[in-house]
């Protein structure tokens, strides 16, 4: 593997999506909205201003799990159902269809890290100089989990888009992946307990977090956010179940980092068997 073709395909797909102004669009998205959060967080209690660290990265959670999926599922199904001339002309090169998945992949998740960090680092900056610097650590916690996040939606994308190849098909099944996994999965599972003996219940409910990443990242930074208060008993039954603090946030990244790398071995075969 040519790390040298890795890196010029990455630094490729980067430029694309500066010159398409993806990266400044949802810098302005991300960063509007964490101020938005952060300045209108307390409107219903009739309090205006802006709120610390602490209560916005807790505001955050939900907006970082509906958001960052579908930016990245968009971002990935565009890129890699992009032009048949265009994907002709990047296959005819002398590298492989690995290094030109995996270039892909780096450069997008490069466009993501970069539209996520001056969006939230902006954010960030302005919240600091209005309500300090308190609970500072956690909301860097937070930007990390939503990167996290972002590189297993964008490995889905590339599975997606080499399933359907067709540019509408893909953005179509790309969508019911987003509301799979941030709307439906957790209703489905719900369903099922209900059909279960309470302890096989039970169980089937700690399973089933490992099946859904948007439910690893969100147990995850409930963690990192002083969970005890916010999860409740169930909760800190799950924590205490995994180890601690620690080593349910060691286990709940390495189950991310399987979700990210499965997806890219499923769209490596799907590739190499392709006709291009």
């Amino acid at each position: 593997m040519n790390l040298n073709s890795i890196r010029t395909i990455a630094r490729l797909e980067l430029m694309i999506n500066i010159r398409n102004r993806w990266i400044l669009i949802f810098a302005l998205v991300f960063g509007t909205l964490v101020l938005a959060i952060s300045y209108f967080g307390l409107a219903t209690a009739a309090e205006l201003g802006f709120q610390g660290f602490t209560r916005t990265s807790a505001s955050l959670l939900n907006l970082v799990l509906y958001i960052v999926p579908l930016v990245s599922l968009t971002m990935g199904t565009l890129s890699l159902t992009s032009d048949k001339s265009a994907g002709e002309l990047v296959f005819s090169q002398p590298i492989t269809r690995t290094e030109i998945l995996l270039g892909k992949i780096i450069g997008l998740f490069a466009a993501v890290l970069a539209a996520t960090l001056l969006g939230f680092g902006v954010a960030g900056l302005v919240i600091a100089a209005k309500a300090g610097t308190d609970g500072l650590l956690r909301y860097p916690l937070l930007v990390v989990l939503a990167l996290a996040l972002a590189l297993v939606f964008l490995s889905l994308s590339a599975a997606v888009a080499l399933v359907c190849r067709r540019k509408p098909v893909a953005f179509g099944v790309a969508l019911f992946v987003w509301f799979f996994f941030v709307l439906f999965y957790d209703l489905l599972v719900i369903g099922v307990t209900f059909l279960l003996p309470e302890r096989t219940a039970n169980t089937f409910l700690f399973a089933s977090l490992f099946g859904n990443p948007v439910d690893l990242v969100r147990v995850a930074s409930l963690i990192v956010l002083n969970g005890e208060q916010i999860f409740g008993p169930a909760g800190a039954a799950l924590v205490r179940f995994l180890g601690g603090n620690t080593a349910s946030i060691v286990l709940l990244l390495v189950a991310l980092l399987f979700w990210a790398v499965a997806p890219l071995f499923v769209a490596r075969r799907l590739l190499n068997r392709q006709d291009i």
